[in-house]
């Protein structure tokens, strides 16, 4: 069953509860995020991206998950 955006916000935010996130797409297949988190200070993207994608839980492993691709923005606060 494909994912809400409202799901995958809600997975980001318990692993990043003061993060400014935003979750764009409607297919509930293919979708965008944007997460911003003081936690990624320090870190390089790669670093920043696999703990967002921890955050999911599994919902993106192979042919099985149930979100097939996120385009994934991370970052610090300026």
């Amino acid at each position: 069953m494909p994912m809400q955006a409202s799901e995958i916000e809600e997975l980001i935010r318990v692993a990043f509860p003061e993060a400014e996130i935003t979750v764009e797409g409607n297919d509930g297949v293919h979708m965008a995020a944007m997460v911003v988190d003081a936690s990624f200070k320090g870190m390089n993207r790669v670093q920043q991206q696999r703990a967002v994608y921890a955050a999911l839980k599994g919902k993106m492993d192979g042919s099985n998950g149930e979100l097939h691709a996120l385009a994934l923005t991370t970052r610090a606060p300026e």
